[in-house]
C-alpha cells in the first residue's frame, strides 16, 4: 500500500505545482506513520463516518493516541463533517465541530450548502472555533481527563494559549469541574472565552466548572 501511494506522491511532486495530497485508505497499515514520507498532507484514520452520534463520537473520541503524528502540513483525518445532514442534534453537531477543531482535523463540509439552516451555517462558520482548528502551532489536542461519560480535551495553541473542551457524552446534563493545574495551566488564566457563546467567562482561582448539556460541549480558549 505504501509503495502505491508513493507513486502518486512522486508524480505530484514532479508537476512542480502546490497540490494537497489526501490519502484515503481508511487508516490501514498505520498510515499516520508513513503518510508524510509519500508526500501526504492528510490521511484518513478510520472507516467512513456516518451522520449519527454513535459513529461520530466513536471516531472522534478515538483519535487520542494519534496526536504525536500530526504537525503542520501533515494531518490526521477522521473523515468529513456531517454537520447539517439531519442525523444529529445541534448540540451534537457543536460537539462534532469542537472535537474536530481540537484534533486539528481537516474541516470538510459534507452537507448540502444550498439548503442549510442559519443555525447550521453558524456552526460551520464559527470563526473562533475554526481558528482553533487552524492554529499555526499545528498540535493535535488530547484527552486530559475522563470520568464515565464526561471528558476534558485540551489543545496547546500559539502564544501560550490553550483550547479546552468539556464534553458530555451522556444523555443527561452534567456539571464538569477541572482544576487548572490538572489541565497543565500553572496559574489562573488571564482570559477565558466561551467559543460558542462568544463571550468572556469567569473561573475560580484554582478551577473551572462548566454546565454541559447532553451530548454537548463547552469549548473555551484560555489565554495566560
Amino acid at each position: 500500500m505504501q509503495a502505491l501511494y508513493q507513486k502518486m506522491g512522486d508524480a505530484l511532486r514532479a508537476t512542480g505545482r502546490p497540490i494537497v495530497y489526501s490519502l484515503c485508505q481508511y487508516g490501514r497499515q498505520e498510515v499516520w506513520k508513513w503518510g508524510p514520507e509519500v508526500g501526504g498532507n492528510l490521511w484518513r484514520t478510520t472507516g467512513d463516518i456516518r451522520d449519527s452520534w454513535e459513529s461520530m463520537s466513536k471516531i472522534g473520541f478515538g483519535q487520542d493516541e494519534l496526536a504525536e503524528w500530526a504537525r503542520p502540513g501533515h494531518w490526521n483525518d477522521p473523515d468529513m463533517l456531517e454537520i447539517g445532514n439531519g442525523g444529529m442534534t445541534e448540540n451534537e453537531y457543536k460537539t462534532h465541530m469542537s472535537l474536530w477543531a481540537i484534533l486539528a482535523a481537516p474541516l470538510l463540509a459534507g452537507n448540502d450548502l444550498r439548503e442549510m439552516t442559519s443555525s447550521i451555517r453558524d456552526i460551520l462558520t464559527n470563526r473562533e472555533v475554526i481558528a482553533v482548528d487552524q492554529d499555526k502551532e499545528g498540535k493535535q489536542g488530547r484527552r486530559r481527563w475522563k470520568s464515565g461519560d464526561q471528558e476534558i480535551w485540551t489543545r496547546p495553541l500559539a502564544q501560550g494559549a490553550q483550547a479546552v473542551g468539556f464534553f458530555n457524552r451522556g444523555t443527561e446534563a452534567a456539571q464538569i469541574t477541572a482544576k487548572w493545574a490538572d489541565l497543565g495551566i500553572d496559574r489562573p488564566p488571564k482570559q477565558i472565552r466561551d467559543l460558542w457563546t462568544h463571550r468572556e467567562v469567569k473561573g475560580q482561582a484554582s478551577q473551572f466548572s462548566a454546565a454541559v448539556p447532553p451530548h454537548g460541549v463547552v469549548l473555551l480558549r484560555i489565554s495566560r
